[in-house]
């Protein structure tokens, strides 16, 4: 189908959706449905007739008229669609719906007439910010906690724990319970989906399973059996279970519980390429201080972009977050394979439903930041040279070439590109903004001898504040 053969129409509609209304010449329709009854004429048998030499009426009263127009629309619509795309420069979000109807088109439908089709779909949104320049940002700064180090010593030491039986006690926080456990809903006391199990170990934490399973086994012994009348939360990751109340009939199978080993330098060359328990925690403390710095680059950056998020106005459409959640979904099954578990399985419909709730505001998020920075980009004309981007593949080459799998480079180049022009736009906002650092201090509420301190009514609270005024302003 040529350009000229098509005539093409598109108008705005809210929310970033475009209509495109299509002309089809009668020859393209024409053309279109005899090739459809050829094709279907190769394919189909019908007793008394060779493939591919059934005549044309013959065929029509076998199929019947409605199912070829039917054929024939479809390959017309996407290859109309899809040239229409093309004569307008159009880059949809998603699959384009019918307006009148598929059932409607064919009704209407006359290959020796020209045909009207008219499509929606949704298209990037064109964000402004209403302001650039001076703004005010005001950006929570945290501070190292010594305390991680300990608590990752802890971890590691768990890791490490023998796993011995108890029988002389009932069953505490920080044992390993197996219990087998059938639960149903109190109103209706039919089964809960994943609510049951003959032999599960739980280690009895809080926080693990629904609130209150935990703190009922705490106090069971083995071959104890107990009722426990408890309600989902309100945000509970399944759907349907939300805020109903449950009754599952627990019993303590057996009971096990750790025995951790001793932090000293043997532990240190148990657990890592450390000779001694200084060195290990040394190396642990640098490890979370990079991790803690890592983090702490991440949130200024969100902070920052999220004080231009203040400025855009944009008409997000619905198929923008759900691409950013699909997305997200199957970065998550990703992580899931590369460590070995089964992707089929784990992802059944439930849990991607469950996931697609989940991260739906994240996703929301995450699309208007990258519209806030698209648009300071394109409104201050701030942009990555080739150059630039030449010069970080440099870094990949070695792995490009050890690589067992064949690396895209056009998306390896896009990452790179879209990652310096990210930090390229983060520079920008520090230089011309107006930014102000509050450090989170834990408060200490307790006093010597609980005395109120005595201060004057016209003192004022001090904070810890680091201002980096704009260029202008220093100028």
């Amino acid at each position: 189908m040529s350009k000229e053969s098509l005539s093409v129409t598109t108008s705005s509609l809210p929310k970033s959706r475009i209509a495109i209304e299509l002309e089809i010449p009668s020859e393209s329709c024409k053309t279109c449905l005899n090739e459809t009854i050829n094709s279907i004429s190769r394919s189909v048998k019908i007793p008394g007739f060779r493939a591919g030499k059934i005549p044309k009426q013959v065929l029509i009263q076998r199929i019947g008229l409605q199912q070829l127009y039917a054929s024939a629309l479809e390959k017309l619509i996407d290859k109309s669609y899809s040239e229409a795309l093309k004569i307008k420069s159009i880059e949809p979000l998603c699959e384009p719906e019918l307006v009148d109807g598929f059932e409607e088109l064919i009704k209407k439908f006359n290959p020796d007439e020209n045909l009207k089709v008219v499509l929606e779909t949704d298209i990037e949104p064109e964000a402004k910010l209403k302001k650039t320049k001076d703004l005010k940002i005001q950006i929570k700064k945290n501070i190292f906690d010594t305390k991680s180090i300990d608590q990752a010593l802890e971890k590691s030491r768990a890791q490490l724990a023998n796993i011995i039986p108890v029988n002389d006690r009932a069953a505490q926080i920080g044992d390993i319970a197996v219990v087998s456990f059938e639960g149903i809903y109190k109103d209706s006391q039919k089964p809960i989906e994943g609510g049951s199990s003959e032999g599960m170990d739980l280690e009895l934490e809080q926080n693990k399973m629904i609130p209150g399973f935990v703190e009922g086994i705490v106090g069971m012994k083995i071959n104890d059996k107990k009722t426990l009348s408890l309600t989902f939360p309100d945000d509970y990751a399944q759907e349907d279970a939300r805020g109903k109340e449950a009754i599952f009939k627990v019993i303590l199978k057996d009971l096990k519980t750790k025995e951790l080993p001793e932090l000293d330098d043997e532990f240190a060359k148990q657990s890592s390429n450390k000779s001694s328990l200084k060195e290990l925690k040394k190396d642990i403390e640098e490890q979370l201080k990079k991790n803690f710095e890592n983090n702490q680059k991440n949130i200024r950056a969100e902070s920052l972009v999220d004080a231009f998020v203040k400025e855009l106005k944009v008409e997000i459409p619905k198929s923008m977050i759900d691409i950013e959640v699909r997305k997200n979904i199957e970065q998550t099954a990703q992580r899931f394979a590369q460590q070995g578990l089964d992707v089929k399985s784990t992802f059944t419909p439930e849990l991607i439903k469950s996931l697609a709730e989940s991260t739906r505001p994240q996703a929301e998020k995450d699309v208007m930041r990258n519209l806030a920075l698209k648009a300071l980009a394109r409104q201050e004309k701030i942009t990555i040279q080739e150059s630039d981007i030449n010069k970080k593949m440099e870094d990949y080459e070695e792995e490009i070439k050890k690589s067992q799998n064949k690396i895209d480079i056009s998306k390896l180049r896009s990452a790179i590109k879209n990652d310096l022009l990210k930090e390229k736009l983060i520079k920008w906002i520090e230089d011309n903004c107006q930014i102000e650092e509050v450090i989170e201090k834990t408060k200490n509420t307790k006093n010597k001898n609980n005395a109120k301190p005595k201060t004057s009514s016209k003192a004022k609270l001090k904070t810890n504040k680091k201002t980096t005024k704009s260029k202008d302003e220093k100028k």
